[in-house]
């Protein structure tokens, strides 16, 4: 009796094909060059209800330390400052037992947009940030896409009624790490034809297509009004200028505004697949990237990705530990940088734009 496995009923979700090309491969555990990862989280996970109220995303800060050694990893932004009282424990625990290695950033509470006169005491709350230690205000994809006012209207990054807040950045010195929109993807309807379908249907709340979100490109475009407008604000754009999929659009803002930069956190997978043209932004704008990983806590694992991305001519290789990998099924090619060009997207580019690194 025959009883071979017919193949032709498996899943498509079980097909968990193994790459047959034999590639060069390097694993690089440590930066080439010294290394300032600008995008992370340390802070305070959500607790049970929904605040800031549960355990330490890195629960031993020594341990981290000892990572960040090992990496050539000289300091992490913390993106989770928050303000207040959490803001307060987390430069307790990071930046001031540690100077030099860590930089948290405050955030802004937008809860407070729902009450009148919102936008004085969202600029308030950032001045006693910054007089408090923060290095820098990070703004999350909220702002546009849930964010609501008094009158329930959205509030998108370009909103007038911002502009104390973009006005107390500029005066602090306080650079803003804007996350606008998401992947592209997110923002198109469930099929077939959706290249991140899985991680869609594994994340419900991250589908933007409903029509009560606005567009990717109304985003993108509120985007490059706040950036225009406020040219005395340094604007980081999280994940690749948050459009990781469309470089020549992110060329073209870095052409159009000198405040404008942008980090690499959470994109290797968007960047690995078109190393060329990630490789000539690189070479045409070599002050504008920053390394960032978006991967907490961190890891060895992680960072030698990063790692091998940046510095090898490796081709065809995964861009995530994950199995099946989280974004899609596909593998990366690295950029093969080296020399200044290296230094700066690893951390020189960092020191000019987040005055607080300066000494680390």
């Amino acid at each position: 009796m025959d009883t071979e496995t017919d193949w032709t009923t498996l899943p498509l979700r079980e097909f968990r094909p193994e790459p047959a090309l034999r590639t060069a491969a390097h694993r690089v555990e440590s930066a080439g060059a010294p290394a300032i990862d600008v995008h992370n989280h340390l802070g305070l996970r959500r607790g049970a209800g929904g605040g800031q109220d549960g355990a330490w995303a890195v629960r031993d800060v020594g341990a981290l330390l000892q990572l960040m050694d090992e990496c050539n990893v000289e300091a992490i932004v913390n993106l989770d400052g928050n303000w207040g009282e959490t803001l307060e424990a987390n430069l307790n625990r990071y930046d001031r037992a540690h100077p030099g290695r860590f930089a948290t950033f405050c955030r802004l509470d937008w809860r407070e947009c729902t009450r009148p006169g919102w936008p004085g005491r969202l600029a308030e709350s950032l001045r006693k940030s910054a007089s408090q230690g923060a290095a820098g205000l990070k703004v999350w994809k909220d702002v546009g896409l849930h964010v609501r006012d008094e009158s329930g209207n959205l509030v998108l990054c370009d909103d007038a009624r911002l502009t104390p807040v973009w006005e107390a950045a500029a005066e602090l010195r306080l650079p803003v790490l804007i996350h606008t929109a998401d992947p592209l993807a997110f923002f198109e309807p469930l099929s077939e034809r959706n290249e991140r379908l899985e991680e869609l249907l594994e994340h419900p709340d991250w589908r933007f297509a409903d029509a009560k979100f606005p567009r990717m490109d109304t985003l993108l475009e509120a985007l490059e009004r706040v950036v225009q407008r406020n040219p005395d604000v340094t604007f980081i754009g999280a994940h690749v200028g948050c459009f990781a999929e469309d470089l020549g659009w992110v060329g073209r803002m870095f052409d159009r505004y000198r405040n404008f930069y942008a980090d690499v956190a959470a994109r290797i997978a968007e960047l690995g697949r078109q190393p060329r043209a990630t490789r000539q932004l690189l070479h045409r704008h070599p002050t504008r990237v920053m390394l960032g990983t978006d991967v907490s806590p961190p890891t060895k694992a992680a960072y030698a990705i990063y790692f091998r991305f940046f510095e090898t001519a490796d081709e065809h290789f995964p861009y995530s530990t994950e199995k099946p990998p989280g974004s899609g099924r596909w593998a990366i090619s690295g950029v093969d940088l080296d020399g200044i060009g290296l230094a700066n997207l690893y951390a020189e580019n960092a020191r000019r734009v987040i005055p607080a690194l300066r000494a680390s």
